[in-house]
């Protein structure tokens, strides 16, 4: 079991490299991370197949396009026409203006987020299909980039600044991704529960020739009846072999 936890925490490890490093590894970070567990060649390629499928490059970048819909890749160049608007600047001014917004210039701030925004796209893609649409990814995004603009005060060195806002960026989409999930798995928990309701009641209703009560339906199954009226509550009283409560 240690062995086990361990292994856990390596993989956890090498996915917080690849977050800093744009979701991107080489190949000897990932044995050198599991060098001590002496990993056959089959082992490793496991290894590369789980980063893979948390869209982490091995070497070189993931395609992010190919993950996304093709209304999500109509929206993807809009917005990115829209940004390709927004006045660019050199190297040298932008580090002048990550200074000025770690020492809390609000301007400065304001303008370090736009010149942001396209680095918040480039990191929603590689969270792209994954339950959530691109559009909301972005958005969150975008709102964690407007926050962290205004916390780089606490950093030692200019650039370490855009380094920490994806590490913000991209704990937000992370968090948005995770509740999503969450929010779906109770949605169709709930369903499920609707479906054995009304299953259990068409049964009952076929036998009788007639809609049942939620009373008979409690007597002559497994369901109790509190179970039944939720159902018949979440559903809008809509199962079609139940009487209305």
């Amino acid at each position: 079991m240690e062995r086990e936890l361990l292994f856990a925490d390596k993989l956890q490890e090498l996915k917080d490299t690849a977050k800093a490093q744009g979701n991107l590894v080489t190949k000897a970070q990932v044995e050198e991370s599991f060098e001590e567990f002496g990993l056959q060649k089959d082992q490793l390629d496991l290894v590369y197949d789980y980063l893979k499928k948390h869209r982490i490059g091995i070497g070189t970048p993931v395609d992010t396009e190919e993950y996304l819909t093709g209304e999500e890749k109509n929206y993807l160049q809009l917005y990115i026409n829209e940004l390709k608007e927004l006045p660019a600047c050199s190297a040298g001014e932008k580090e002048a203006i990550i200074l000025s917004a770690m020492a809390g210039d609000g301007d400065a701030q304001e303008r370090l987020l736009t010149l942001y925004l396209p680095q918040v796209v480039d990191i929603a893609k590689l969270y792209a299909g994954q339950g959530v649409y691109l559009e909301d990814l972005i958005g969150e995004g975008n709102v964690a980039a407007a926050m962290g603009v205004r916390l780089l005060g606490a950093l030692e060195h200019a650039s370490e600044a855009e380094g920490a806002l994806a590490k913000m960026v991209m704990d937000a989409m992370e968090e948005y991704i995770a509740a999503n999930a969450e929010e779906g798995k109770k949605s169709r928990q709930v369903l499920d529960k609707v479906n054995k309701v009304a299953l259990e009641a068409k049964k009952l209703a076929d036998e009788y020739g007639r809609k049942v009560t939620a009373e008979e339906l409690a007597q002559e199954s497994t369901l109790s009846l509190k179970a039944i009226q939720e159902a018949m509550r979440i559903s809008g009283d809509k199962i079609e072999d139940l009487e209305k409560s």
